[in-house]
């Protein structure tokens, strides 16, 4: 039994359902009838780059099935789904569901039968045929998410407990005083008793977290505990006795959480609204600060940084302010976690606009965590960029002057990770492999 679970753990987290056939296909140099990369970019050295992929309609999410097929959700299309020949590139592409509701979640049980996709408001489920790449039999399971500023809702099916799925819905505003069970949270339900109309996702499930501002990017280690990478707030200012500083540029942190056992509910307050992270210290000029720490926007006699200590789970670790994590994947082995950052709006220069590598490490009680300490500044590598991040100008969540990278999954033979880009001006596919 801990075997299978094990491998259905590693399905999952991988985003992939478990294949029949895991032999690595050939990697391209290139693919007939793919156009050129839209945008230029710099590649780690350690690893080649084949664009397999373009002309979509912001991809926003890559799944495979158990025939090592690629579904991509497009948003405001549908789900699509893709087949490889025997070069490796894309043979044939068909679409699955068309619904302009579609924005970002997609998500497949380890035994490749049950498929879950979201909009802003519901998420359904369908009885999923790899042999045909069609869907069947649609329910709602999760209905009445609240609308907002955040309008992602993504997805992801537990790998030790596949009848359970986590949702996540991010605040209402920059700062969301309502945030709670139903805004700026996780939430954990059990699609094979959901109810006709679906469960209240306000009412109903368990909590799996609570004062994350908008935590989209969530992936599984080896135990199947959760760790999700956190947009953080915007154009802050620091205000002490009257004073008010702009601390913007660098502050606050995103953040990468642990979240733990999503079979188990989680009440812990991650922050949200009231406390943040700090990156660079130094900007945050009337008291000392070390990078991880917490600290309140506006301190006050009755809520000061020190309460964050003690009522706040700060973050394992934390990135450079507005470079906007989107999606996360640990590798085959669970050695490395893997972020993709969509890039910044609201920081000059520009931040983000980039893929990067983590490097994990089993504990002697058989946890993982990340090698760097919380008070790192460089605890990944960048395996693809931008090419010059910092005058990257993105003008709305989807158009930009650079790629904006979304979607990450390994193939089924671990080999291979799938990168998105969901620009409007092109939604592109990569493949990267370690040389």
């Amino acid at each position: 039994m801990r075997l299978s679970l094990a491998a259905a753990a590693l399905a999952t987290l991988t985003g992939m359902a478990l294949a029949q056939d895991t032999e690595a296909l050939p990697f391209p140099t290139s693919c007939p009838g793919v156009g050129a990369n839209r945008f230029s970019y710099t590649l780690n050295d350690a690893w080649e780059i084949t664009k397999i992929g373009g002309g979509l309609r912001q991809p926003r999410a890559l799944v495979f099935d158990t025939l090592g097929q690629l579904l991509v959700l497009q948003s405001q299309y549908g789900i699509s789904g893709h087949t490889f020949g025997a070069d490796g590139c894309i043979a044939s592409t068909k679409t699955i569901s068309q619904n302009i509701r579609f924005n970002h979640g997609l998500s497949l049980s380890p035994d490749g039968k049950k498929l879950f996709a979201s909009s802003e408001t519901t998420v359904w489920s369908w009885d999923y045929d790899a042999a045909t790449m069609t869907v069947s039999n649609q329910k709602t399971v999760v209905k009445s998410i609240s609308t907002g500023i955040h309008s992602t809702r993504t997805v992801h099916v537990v790998p030790q407990q596949p009848n359970l799925i986590v949702v996540s819905v991010g605040s209402n505003a920059n700062f969301d005083m309502q945030a709670g069970n139903a805004r700026a949270t996780m939430r954990v339900f059990d699609s094979d008793t959901a109810p006709a109309d679906g469960w209240d996702f306000n009412t109903q499930g368990h909590q799996y977290g609570w004062g994350l501002r908008n935590s989209i990017a969530l992936a599984f280690d080896q135990n199947g505990h959760g760790w999700a990478a956190e947009n953080s707030g915007d154009d802050f200012r620091r205000t002490v006795n009257g004073q008010a500083t702009d601390i913007h540029i660098d502050n606050p942190a995103e953040e990468l959480n642990y979240l733990g056992d999503p079979t188990v509910p989680n009440e812990n307050w991650y922050g949200y609204p009231t406390c943040f992270t700090v990156w660079d210290p130094s900007s945050i000029r009337d008291k000392q600060f070390k990078t991880g720490d917490q600290f309140v926007v506006t301190p006050s006699a009755d809520f000061g940084d020190e309460r964050c200590k003690t009522e706040s789970i700060p973050p394992r670790l934390s990135f450079q302010s507005h470079m906007a994590p989107i999606d996360t994947t640990f590798g085959p082995a669970g050695e490395n976690l893997y972020i993709s950052f969509h890039g910044s709006w609201n920081r000059q220069p520009a931040s983000g606009y980039a893929v990067v590598e983590i490097p994990f490490t089993q504990l002697e009680d058989g946890t993982y965590d990340p090698a760097a300490p919380a008070d790192s500044m460089s605890s990944y590598t960048e395996i693809l960029a931008a090419q010059n991040p910092g005058t990257c100008q993105s003008v709305s969540l989807t158009q930009s002057t650079c790629f904006r990278l979304a979607a990450l999954a390994w193939d089924p033979s671990g080999t291979r990770l799938f990168v998105s880009s969901d620009n409007q001006q092109e939604g592109e596919i990569w493949i990267l492999r370690k040389k």
